[in-house]
């Protein structure tokens, strides 16, 4: 079953891009029909609907070829009839002009990777069922197939020489199903484990693990594959995201980083210490290079000239939104340095200049993600752009510099970013016959005092069409994560403007426990889910609500996975503020939740530790303030949506407040989606999900 590429956020809010990569079968597309245009009636009304949502491109992260010229880059494109969508890739020079689609729509492309000379791209195609490897010559358009593995290939990188490719396969290490266990029960369909993590995110566990094979590649072939993570029951790369870029070459060729969490069970569901390793291709020897830290060692990369090795750390074990450190290590000495000491934010996607000098990186700064660079020598940071907009990823070749952008107003574009002056330039303008229909909403900036004294960032999304004179109904928008900024992101279903296209202001704090604003605004949260961050939710709202613009009697809530948490929770302790409630996949029971979940290090470290222990103040507290406890309070309506894959915070969460509400006699409604996880991301569904949450609202807040 295919795995879902995830933000390292065990309670991440939302898919802000429709993209999936990871382990397991992928399935061939077949060919499908895509129809951006809108309809006159789309044009005509001028504003963002679902429908129109699904009718967007969406832009993927690029790859700079080697000299810098010309950018690669996926969109996905869905057809809402036939319920599927498929993945193109599309070639572009960084001086700009009309993109050229390289592939078609026969099948989904992936992983696009140039060769060293520049006059190929090689990358995943499922036009032929399942996912092997392909290449495209530049000179002629010419595609040619060049693996036919027994399994799918979920990812590859080339050597530098180009004579040795390193690739990601599913291997089965351990029996799991009856069938395997029991041959002579060949019709039986259960699954036996007798350990933790039998289940991660949205799926079962198969005894199958994402191995890496290092071949030979000469004349685009692959030859002489060996497994150099034979035997090992953990992924690698790693769940859940199983990102090739977590495995990459020294430029000698002779070596390969990675990083993995060679953890198992137990250890595997409650800890977070993955560590990065170094593989030699000529004696077959592995070294673990960051064994003397206990947190998330992720990310590793050699500079360009091979001395160091660079990547982000986590110190603190089992806290899986610690401070993402940049780390860089002598590879002659091993002498390792902290190289971002000082620097109070996080490290996020980085890539090196050729002259391995200096590394360009994202990072958040209160609500927008932005570029930044620093000296490698120096250890000098500046900050490189500005602005209302988030990157969330960029790539450096040959003095030139290519990021993924968005904003509130803009999903995902491809942007150039002169590395002198910080200058930007739009290269893809993939949804521009969209933009020209349709109004978008505008956003202000407001600095909230909280309750303890402290300025909080919060982003007014007004209604479009805004008139001042009028008064509209609001809606507090609860962040997930919980440490997940409230940034400048553009979400494919939480969308700020097609809740101002409904006629709401949206009202999204940057309350206690998330990142972008230091690490003590960050962590505060922690063991702390009923107290300072609830207080920030309301400060918000009593804040916006004086504007004579915004009804007070028309208030609503509405959040998802720990923003669901925070609707329950203000269900039962929000002094009539609210008029109705939406809450998507939240935990309820925080007892029902911590036994259930799948990732332990979470609940330990955010609530504390396990409900038994009587003698953890921290957990204790955290436990007695579960939603749950509140609902003799409740006297609002409330919807409740749960997705039936949805193993990080069970479907049963769900039902139980939907229960309790309707034993209550509040008015409830329940959105069950069975083959839906965490998110919903099949484009009827996620339509449906729309009219049914702006039905909900409407009938209560209008």
């Amino acid at each position: 079953m295919k795995k879902i590429h995830f933000k390292p956020a065990a309670l991440l809010l939302l898919s802000l891009m429709a993209f999936s990569s990871g382990k397991g079968a992928h399935a061939a597309t077949g060919a499908i029909a895509i129809d951006t245009a809108l309809t006159k009636e789309e044009i005509a009304k001028g504003i963002l609907t679902p429908e129109i949502m699904w009718k967007f491109g969406r832009v993927g992260a690029p790859t700079l070829s080697p000299d810098g010229q010309q950018v690669v880059y996926p969109i996905s494109y869905y057809n809402l009839k036939e319920n599927k969508g498929v993945t193109n890739l599309y070639l572009l020079s960084t001086k700009g002009g009309e993109p050229k689609k390289i592939t078609d729509e026969k099948g989904s492309e992936s992983n696009p990777v140039w060769s060293k000379d520049g006059k190929a791209i090689y990358f995943l195609s499922t036009r032929e069922g399942g996912s092997q490897l392909w290449k495209y010559n530049l000179s002629d358009g010419a595609m040619a197939k060049l693996s036919s593995l027994d399994g799918d290939i979920n990812g590859f990188t080339i050597s530098p020489d180009g004579q040795k490719i390193a690739y990601a396969t599913d291997v089965k290490i351990q029996k799991v199903s009856g069938k395997e266990v029991y041959p002579e029960m060949d019709k039986s369909n259960v699954m036996i484990f007798d350990n933790l993590m039998y289940r991660h995110w949205d799926t079962w566990e198969d005894g199958s693990y994402s191995h890496i094979f290092v071949a030979d590649f000469k004349n685009n072939t692959i030859e002489g594959a060996i497994d150099i993570n034979k035997d090992q029951a953990w992924d690698t790369p790693m769940a859940t995201d199983y990102d090739i870029a977590e495995v990459q070459w020294s430029p000698d060729s002779k070596k390969i980083v990675f990083a993995t969490k060679p953890l198992t069970s137990r250890q595997y569901a409650t800890s977070t210490n993955s560590d990065i390793f170094v593989y030699n291709v000529e004696s077959k020897t592995t070294e673990n290079i960051s064994s003397d830290n206990a947190g998330y060692d992720r990310y590793p990369t050699f500079s360009p000239d091979g001395k160091t090795i660079a990547w982000w750390s986590m110190k603190t074990d089992g806290y899986e939104s610690d401070q993402k450190r940049l780390f860089l290590m002598d590879v002659a000495t091993g002498v390792k340095t902290y190289a971002t000491a000082g620097f109070d934010q996080n490290i996020e996607t980085y890539t090196w200049s050729n002259d391995s000098k200096t590394i360009y990186f994202t990072s958040g700064i209160q609500g927008t993600e932005q570029v930044f660079k620093i000296d490698v020598a120096k250890k000098a940071i500046t900050q490189f752009t500005k602005g209302y907009h988030d990157y969330t990823a960029c790539c450096f070749n040959n003095g030139v510099l290519v990021g993924q952008k968005m904003s509130i107003k803009m999903s995902p574009e491809i942007f150039k970013v002169d590395i002198k002056t910080g200058k930007e330039t739009q290269l893809t303008f993939t949804n521009a016959n969209i933009y020209r229909h349709i109004k978008m909403a505008e956003t202000q900036e407001r600095w909230v005092t909280t309750t303890d004294g402290k300025k909080m960032l919060v982003w007014v999304v007004l209604p479009v069409n805004f008139d001042a004179s009028k008064k509209y109904p609001a809606l507090l928008y609860c962040q997930g994560g919980p440490q997940s900024t409230v940034s400048q992101f553009w979400s494919f279903r939480w969308n700020f403007q097609i809740m101002a296209a409904n006629d709401y202001v949206i009202v999204a704090p940057n309350r206690r426990g998330v990142p972008s604003f230091g690490q003590e605004w960050n962590a505060q949260i922690s063991g702390d889910y009923s107290g300072q961050n609830i207080k920030d939710y309301l400060s918000a709202i009593d804040d916006v609500k004086k504007e004579p613009w915004v009804d007070a009697n028309r208030l609503g809530c509405v959040g998802a996975s720990y923003g669901g948490y925070s609707t329950y929770f203000l269900a039962g302790n929000h002094e009539k503020r609210f008029k109705a409630f939406i809450a998507h996949n939240g935990m309820f029971n925080l007892e029902s939740f911590y036994a259930a979940t799948e990732e332990t290090f979470f609940a330990n470290h955010d609530l504390g530790g396990a409900y038994w222990d009587k003698s953890n103040a921290v957990a204790q507290r955290s436990f007695a303030n579960s939603p749950h406890r509140f609902v003799q309070n409740w006297d609002t309506p409330i919807m409740v949506i749960v997705g039936g894959h949805d193993f990080r915070i069970p479907y049963t969460e769900g039902l139980q407040a939907y229960n309790a509400a309707k034993l209550r006699e509040i008015p409830a409604k329940l959105l069950v989606f069975p083959e839906e996880t965490h998110f919903v991301t099949k484009p009827q569904n996620a339509v449906i999900w729309q009219r049914e949450f702006f039905g909900w609202l409407d009938k209560w807040l209008k």
